[in-house]
């Protein structure tokens, strides 16, 4: 049995615990604009820059804006996100909240009736043209593919730009999630 000692501790304990995380939260909104900016990377699509398991760190898109990666080469920037030129973009497969979101990079942006690709369709919307790092598992475009058949990434499918990542510790989520 605990004595009224003992229940005042643990009370205090849990109100710490409860404090921090909240305190976290509200430090992630202030800085990242999003409650919860932490994703694991849950596959192998942006190797060997971000790996299973690493937790990417992401600034919501309306509080940053996309630079692909044709503007940074364009540009003559030497400026490189995640050991490549151009931001890395965590967004809606198909603006579809269910399905798992997808963290590739921004290649390049299409209006609306531009070809997608060099002697690829016409885009039906403007959007961003988007691929994984991988060299071995993404040789096409994702708009190639059916991670994003023939429709560029809306604006408003951004859930935000990838700003730094923990590596591996995202492992122990995976896990759990049976992934």
């Amino acid at each position: 049995m605990l004595d009224d000692d003992q229940v005042k501790g643990l009370l205090k304990d849990v109100a710490m615990v409860i404090g921090i995380v909240v305190a976290f939260l509200i430090l992630c909104q202030l800085f990242f604009g999003l409650w919860t900016p932490m994703y694991v990377v849950s596959s192998g699509s942006m190797e060997p820059n971000m790996n299973v398991g690493d937790i990417v760190f992401v600034k919501n898109i309306n509080r940053t804006t996309v630079i692909t990666q044709e503007d940074t080469l364009a540009s003559g920037s030497s400026r490189l996100k995640f050991n490549g030129p151009g931001d890395v973009i965590l967004y809606k497969p198909h603006g579809n909240s269910q399905y798992v979101p997808i963290i590739h990079r921004a290649m390049y942006y299409v209006e609306e009736g531009e070809p997608m690709w060099e002697g690829g369709p016409p885009a039906p919307h403007s959007g961003y043209i988007t691929k994984g790092d991988n060299k071995i598992t993404n040789t096409m475009l994702d708009q190639q593919t059916t991670i994003s058949a023939h429709q560029p990434i809306k604006e408003e499918w951004i859930i935000g730009v990838a700003q730094f990542k923990i590596p591996y510790l995202g492992k122990i989520r995976l896990l759990f999630s049976g992934r």
